[in-house]
């Protein structure tokens, strides 16, 4: 008998099942809901120091009249300074980047700027600027302006220099160099510095409200706090993590339209599938 002659059993192909990428997070929050629930009822915590998920569900339809329109209020606050903070950021990474002497003047006042705490800087903001909207979205500027102003530098620097010889060599200008291999090639490095500047920007709206607001969800929570409705305060505190999750996905979102190409946006698609 011929070795053509053996025929093999075909082994059925087994299919790993897999949860979808939303499924894992979706999973884990409901775990956590659920042991904050059970603890609460074991432990026989009081209402005060901390509600149940059901009484922050209650709070946040009961207080909507006031959570609402004052998150809102924060979200402006937010986008303005996160605008501000990308168009300022990323110009000045490009003046670090394309002269020694800006980077060797403005590079290390950045890096001492950021030891001082932003909730020292608040109070001076509104003293100057008045409880408006103003102040809060300087603050938010200034804590979301840094880790932008890193990452677009960082992502300008990568190029490999052969690249950089290779279009000079074939007649390409400073303009054309930056915009056909500069800027693609930092994409990735900008988009992760637009993400941790989107969060940064609901931290310094949140602590600018806190030194001095007369709008926002900052004020919201301060109030509830100072009135020790502690239900309320979950449910701003709540709607404030919503925002911020909503605000970093549309940037990935925006992230995995312009930079598909990226080895890390091939590696998502080909683990969520």
């Amino acid at each position: 008998m011929t070795a053509e002659a053996v025929s093999v059993p075909a082994q059925p192909v087994r299919r790993k099942f897999t949860l979808p990428n939303w499924a894992y997070p979706t999973i884990a929050v409901i775990l956590l809901v659920v042991i904050w629930d059970v603890s609460i009822r074991i432990f026989d915590v009081k209402a005060f120091i901390l509600p149940t998920p059901q009484q922050v569900g209650y709070a946040l339809w009961r207080d909507w009249n006031q959570l609402g329109p004052g998150m809102l209020y924060t979200i402006y606050e937010i986008l303005a300074g996160f605008a501000i903070a990308v168009v300022v950021g990323i110009s000045l990474a490009i003046a670090i980047v394309s002269s020694h002497i800006m980077e060797k003047t403005v590079y290390p006042i950045l890096v001492g700027s950021q030891v001082i705490p932003k909730v020292a800087i608040a109070p001076l903001f509104v003293m100057w600027f008045g409880f408006g909207i103003t102040p809060k979205i300087l603050v938010a500027f200034l804590i979301a302006f840094f880790p932008m102003v890193i990452s677009t530098a960082i992502g300008l620097r990568s190029v490999e220099i052969p690249k950089l010889y290779l279009a000079r060599s074939m007649g390409a200008s400073t303009l054309q160099v930056f915009f056909k291999i500069r800027l693609p090639h930092a994409l990735p490095s900008i988009f992760a510095g637009l993400k941790l500047a989107i969060t940064a920007a609901v931290i310094g709206a949140i602590v600018g409200e806190f030194i001095g607001a007369d709008q926002g969800i900052g004020r919201v929570l301060l109030i509830a706090n100072g009135n020790l409705k502690t239900d309320t305060l979950f449910a701003g505190i709540v709607l404030l993590s919503i925002t911020g999750v909503v605000l970093f996905l549309i940037v990935e979102v925006l992230e995995r339209v312009a930079v598909r190409w990226h080895v890390s946006q091939r590696v998502k698609y080909d683990t969520a599938h």
